[in-house]
């Protein structure tokens, strides 16, 4: 097996970070398939699925806040660079109890948003010599390029509804709101905020009306860091469209990971909802 060079990745160990859902698990297939010799994983508590065990070299559970352990972790076991994936469930995000250099962290903060805790851990690792790395040199596989497109072909209002969802998207992405949208016939239906993607989705699709119709737009932020968010949906997210009468769900292409590819196609048709990467 061929080790793939990755750009700024200077060991054959790589720690990872892992949240909740599929993508931790797919990163660990795709970057062993790719040569990566050990991964160490830390796991967190209530949100990390347990099937990770299975596909990394060494694994250490702790809660979230946990940030002495999380660091320790990896420089014991000689981990220099780590990747962060999955997302943490927001209620658990309020429910943490850091530990003392979690809370030093978060006193220094003036905002507390993503892109600063996440930045501020970054730092934390980097001072005790763990850089924390983009894992999408081993994902590019699952980010599809513009022209993908899976299930029902868009109407005419449907393509505008994604255009002008998309500006919109943008908007709020750039102040920090959120990164997804519904939309309908021009009129904005839901935005997400601190409650994640699925709500977002349900309430947009619950004010679109029992016709349904609705248009959902991810994107990414112009500067995005792809560290510590990578824009991701999966079965999970067409599931969530179909329940809530979402006709479509448009992402940004070349810069959204599409998980489960092989089960999306058929689903998409079955569900009679639409997933399209736009520029």
């Amino acid at each position: 097996m061929a080790l793939v060079i990755v750009p700024g990745v200077t060991t054959n160990v790589i720690g990872l970070i892992a949240g909740n859902r599929s993508l931790p698990l797919e990163f660990a297939r795709h970057a062993h398939a790719q040569g990566v010799g050990r991964i160490v994983a830390v796991a967190c508590e209530g949100e990390t699925d347990p099937a990770l065990a299975g596909l990394v070299d060494d694994i250490v559970w702790l809660r979230v806040g946990q940030l002495g352990k999380l660091i320790s972790a990896f420089t014991s076991r000689g981990v220099k660079q780590c990747v962060m994936l999955g997302q943490i469930a927001p209620k658990n995000l309020f429910d943490v109890r850091p530990d003392l250099r979690a809370m030093a962290l978060l006193l220094r903060l003036k905002e507390k948003n993503a892109h600063t805790i996440f930045g501020a851990i970054a730092d934390e690792l980097k001072k005790d010599g763990v850089e924390l790395v983009e894992a999408t040199p081993w994902l590019r596989p699952l980010m599809p390029g513009e022209g993908f497109v899976l299930g029902p072909k868009l109407t005419a209002e449907l393509r505008a509804d994604v255009e002008f969802g998309r500006g919109i998207a943008k908007e709020i992405s750039r102040l920090e709101i959120g990164q997804t949208v519904v939309v309908k016939r021009g009129t904005v239906l839901a935005v997400e905020g601190f409650e994640g993607t699925d709500k977002c989705l349900a309430r947009g699709g619950e004010l679109a009306g029992k016709d349904g119709g609705a248009v959902a737009v991810k994107v990414a932020k112009a500067n995005h860091d792809m560290r510590f968010d990578i824009p991701t949906l999966g079965r999970h997210t067409l599931e969530t469209c179909a329940a809530a009468g979402v006709a479509v769900l448009a992402f940004e292409a070349g810069r959204t990971l599409v998980l489960e590819q092989e089960l999306l196609a058929p689903l998409a048709r079955e569900k009679r909802v639409s997933l399209v990467a736009v520029n």
